[in-house]
């Protein structure tokens, strides 16, 4: 193989996953309402989730994204884990698409004429469609195009590969040599960070004659096995829900891919079985795709009834992080490129920091609001370190472009941020103060104190936002009673202190 073989080989490489990550870029930010409306109301059973999973990942192209997503909303408390572990399961089924689309179009098809007029359309709705919605499906579109002439590159590479080069003498039938393609798939995921890259790569090498089916199988479930690698690297320094969606997802893969290496020769029979039943042309990619699918279908038979238990074993994992409360528990990462479920988490993690802030204003008006000093100032720092937090997941999900509509959230979630930061400054202020003075013996200063702290405490519990009984109208009632009894208070405070009280 000579190096502008190699080059060209990369080249197909690089063009494929540049179309993978124009598509599901595009279509995450195009679809950003409908994927939260299909995930939010989609889910309520298993089955629905399941469905809801192949559904999103065959448009998205990418089970990642959808796992990511699928995070973002269990941070956000509007899936539990246990509807999470259905979306996931789905997931993994609808990445073969990704195996179908190789099978079916990518060896009967004229690519170029597929690809170039799809690459034109999608410049076309960029070009005209400048922060709009229709732009990023443009970009879709677009990484559609490029996706085939990714495709048509590789096969015209390995079909010059495999004349000069039988890499299927070089295959050996034995337990070592399956390992050792399942390696080649686990490690070409993991370097490409892309499972359907890896997938594509392996049928087309199968489909030109360069590797046999039973080697090119055993890749597919290295594939698999190695697309695990993008939930593990999610792990680290992700949140609790994060951890556990991430660790069913690793879980399934593993499992299904263990079990699908000891049976793969019953997987094997059973595809040729298939294929002749469904009356599908036989070819070695139409049967890979074949088995990918049925180790999904396999693994979905294995972790649907057993989905109670796994929940409730993942719920008893990774409890540290939910333990801090100044750690974030909604702003993960991963989701910071989905503008859509970005806010969402950044209001979720607001209204954590909002129900911290009115904690300590309603601790600091209570009887003993001195005495809670070292909680306010612990309350504060977390605070802060809340507020740093969702700065810097604010300022990563502003990178790049998105519709005007969600961009002006960002600021604004910002601004709120800032004024329960001024909440938690002046409420340790004031607890340090009121330490500080005397208890009034005249009974009724103390009985106007008692009746303003009651005041408060009033305000404090109509002035939440989130509650679901709240009222505008009555919160501004009780803020003028509240201005009504301050001026009271004061002007006691001043007569006291003229008469030396």
């Amino acid at each position: 193989m000579n190096i502008s073989l190699t080059l060209t080989f990369l080249g197909g490489i690089g063009l494929f996953l540049l179309g993978m990550r124009l598509m599901t870029d595009g279509l995450k930010v195009a679809a950003g309402d409908a994927l939260r409306e299909i995930l939010a109301r989609g889910t309520a059973t298993t089955p629905r989730g399941i469905l809801s999973g192949i559904g999103i990942t065959a448009v998205v192209q990418s089970s990642s994204a959808v796992i990511f997503a699928t995070v973002g909303f269990v941070n956000a408390g509007l899936l539990t884990l246990f509807q999470a572990v259905g979306v996931i399961i789905g997931s993994n089924i609808g990445t073969t698409a990704t195996s179908w689309l190789v099978a079916i179009v990518g060896f009967k098809v004229d690519l170029q004429a597929l690809a170039l007029p799809a690459v034109a359309i999608g410049m076309l709705l960029r070009i005209t469609g400048q922060g709009k919605r229709r732009a990023y499906l443009g970009d879709a579109l677009t990484g559609f195009g490029i996706f085939f002439l990714g495709l048509d590159v590789l096969k015209g590479s390995f079909g010059d590969f495999g004349e000069g080069f039988e890499l299927a003498e070089y295959t050996g039938s034995g337990v070592l040599s399956l390992l050792m393609f399942v390696a080649i798939g686990v490690v070409m995921t993991v370097v490409m960070n892309s499972s359907s890259a890896s997938l594509a790569i392996t049928l087309t090498a199968a489909g030109t004659g360069v590797i046999p089916l039973t080697s090119a199988a055993a890749m597919v479930i290295g594939a698999n096995v190695g697309t695990t690698s993008t939930a593990l690297f999610a792990v680290i320094g992700a949140t609790s829900a994060a951890r556990r969606a991430a660790m069913a997802h690793v879980l399934f893969n593993v499992v299904v891919g263990v079990v699908a290496f000891i049976m793969l020769p019953v997987l094997l029979w059973l595809v040729a079985h298939t294929a002749a039943l469904l009356r599908l042309e036989p070819g070695p990619a139409t049967s890979l795709a074949i088995f990918h699918t049925l180790t999904k279908l396999l693994g979905t038979a294995i972790f649907w009834p057993a989905t109670p238990r796994l929940v409730k074993f993942l719920e008893t994992r990774f409890r540290t992080a939910e333990e801090d409360e100044g750690r974030p528990r909604h702003l993960d990462r991963h989701i910071a490129s989905t503008p859509d479920l970005a806010l969402d988490a950044l209001n979720m993690e607001l209204q954590r920091i909002g129900d911290i802030a009115r904690r300590g204003a309603r601790d600091v008006v209570s009887v003993e609001g001195a005495a809670a000093l070292d909680r306010l100032h612990r309350d504060r720092l977390i605070v802060e370190r809340l507020i740093l937090a969702t700065a810097e997941f604010s300022n990563r999900a502003q990178y790049g472009e998105m519709p005007s509509s969600i961009a002006e959230g960002f600021p604004l979630a910002m601004r709120i941020s800032r004024y329960y930061g001024d909440i938690a400054e002046h409420v340790e202020e004031i607890a340090k103060l009121e330490a500080s003075l005397t208890t009034p013996t005249d009974p009724s200063i103390s009985e106007a104190f008692t009746e303003f702290r009651r005041e408060t405490s009033n305000v404090l519990s109509l002035a939440d936002p989130d509650d679901e009984e709240f009222s505008m109208k009555r919160l501004k009632r009780a803020i003028k009673d509240f201005a009504d009894d301050y001026q009271s208070l004061k002007a006691l405070l001043l007569r006291a202190g003229a008469d030396d009280r």
